[in-house]
């Protein structure tokens, strides 16, 4: 069949590398795609928030399915406007895509299916925002209610702190309209962990844990980003919590879901915090994450074509998964200054080479080429992806293939994988 995926990141790079393995698929394009994309299939430039010039060339391609990575164009209708045209969709509708693009829905939704959240409050005017905040003693989470790729939260220890991230968000609309409502939350303490799960409106099946890294810096410090990398298993996510997890949050959501007339097909996302007295959720989001979606999908054995299409069908309860048992590791190589300023078009060398190295993958995030040299184009430029022995070796797998790769100003973490590794060694 013909496949149509939409977006240009590391998922999407991940996405459409284990698309083409697929037996079942005939042709892939990914609008608008990257370099990296552009070896599993073919790019069209298209942008993906160009919903109707989408849907026409889906039409025109004879596509039969279309997976819509980014959030962006899921809150857009993009879902929508391929089943008006007759063509199967990987993804939630609009409405049911407010569970990420909307935080107040979000948590009201929660609130009404009895799941274990952060105590919250709604704001949409700064002063009674600021007001609230000034009368707490301690710490508290400023989130923009709407879209802000990843950096719209804001952990802040001191609530004088969280006004000036209010400020920000509202006044100075840093995020633009995703910052005209926001949410004050209580500060959770514990350890996070990603939970994907494909969801057909009725059945759910978890895929295996991960855990991300927000912060820029080591240590879990500096403002959050898009991610600076993950792994896959998560060792704080034991069997019985995964029970607990589908049990109390997954199930109760889905169903929430549908009695409130929106249901869910696609890639479900629970962002957790493990607590002392359980799991509480953090975010939903209602795509692959990313990079959580690199370590998860080297390590997913099955065809991945056949399970978005059992999602759209609604017969996952068919599919059965199977898992590479070796961990995975991703660790985002990033332009110098992100998640702030920063300058592209920095040539990139030492790519073949760490691509290259065993059980190594390179992801393509922020890259273009140009006249005939690939550069960096964006904040996350690789996410360098290794499978190893254990979570020690798949760390050392992945930096040893980072190492290899030079661009003028690169970052990186240099501890992901930190507490899965201080687990092991306990």
């Amino acid at each position: 069949m013909n496949v149509l995926l939409i977006g240009s990141g590391g998922r999407e790079h991940a996405i459409a590398w284990k698309l083409a393995q697929s037996d079942n698929l005939e042709k892939l394009y990914i609008a608008p795609g990257n370099p990296g994309t552009a070896r599993c299939g073919e790019n069209i430039p298209i942008a993906d928030d160009d919903v109707e010039k989408l849907v026409e060339f889906a039409a025109q391609k004879h596509v039969t399915l279309a997976i819509v990575g980014p959030e962006d164009p899921l809150a857009a209708g993009a879902v929508d406007a391929f089943e008006a045209a007759g063509i199967k969709a990987f993804g939630p509708t609009a409405e049911a895509a407010k569970l990420e693009a909307d935080k107040a829905f979000s948590k009201h939704l929660m609130r009404s299916s009895a799941i274990s959240t952060a105590e919250a409050r709604v704001f949409d005017r700064f002063p009674d925002a600021k007001a609230y905040i000034a009368s707490r003693d301690e710490a508290v989470v400023v989130k923009a209610a709407g879209l802000a790729k990843g950096k719209g939260v804001f952990v802040c220890d001191d609530p004088s702190d969280g006004i000036l991230a209010a400020e920000k968000i509202m006044l100075d609309r840093i995020f633009g309209d995703a910052g005209d409502t926001i949410v004050v939350e209580d500060k959770l303490l514990g350890e996070e962990a990603s939970i994907l799960a494909f969801v057909d409106g009725r059945n759910i099946y978890v895929m295996e844990s991960s855990q991300d890294h927000k912060p820029i810096g080591d240590g879990d410090t500096g403002p959050n980003t898009g991610g600076m990398g993950a792994y896959s298993p998560a060792p704080v996510v034991t069997e019985k919590l995964m029970d607990q997890i589908s049990r109390e949050i997954l199930v109760p959501i889905v169903d929430g879901m549908n009695r409130n007339g929106t249901p869910y097909k696609g890639v479900l996302y629970a962002g957790l915090m493990i607590t002392a007295g359980g799991p509480r959720v953090l975010e939903f989001n209602v795509r692959f994450g990313d990079p959580e979606t690199q370590p998860v999908l080297m390590r997913l054995k099955s065809d991945l074509l056949e399970v978005c299409m059992a999602v759209c069908d609604g017969t996952l309860d068919n599919v059965t998964l199977k898992w590479d048992p070796r961990p995975a590791v991703c660790v985002v190589v990033a332009s110098g200054g992100y998640p702030g300023d920063y300058e592209k078009g920095k040539k990139i060398s030492g790519l073949d080479r760490a691509a290259r190295a065993e059980d190594v993958m390179v992801f393509h995030a922020g890259t273009r080429i140009d006249n005939g040299d690939l550069v960096t184009s964006g904040g996350r430029v690789l996410g360098v992806t290794a499978l190893g022995s254990d979570i020690a070796d798949a760390k050392n797998r992945a930096y040893g293939a980072v190492d290899m790769i030079k661009f003028d100003g690169a970052y990186c973490r240099r501890d992901i994988a930190h507490r899965a590794i201080r687990k092991n060694t306990k």
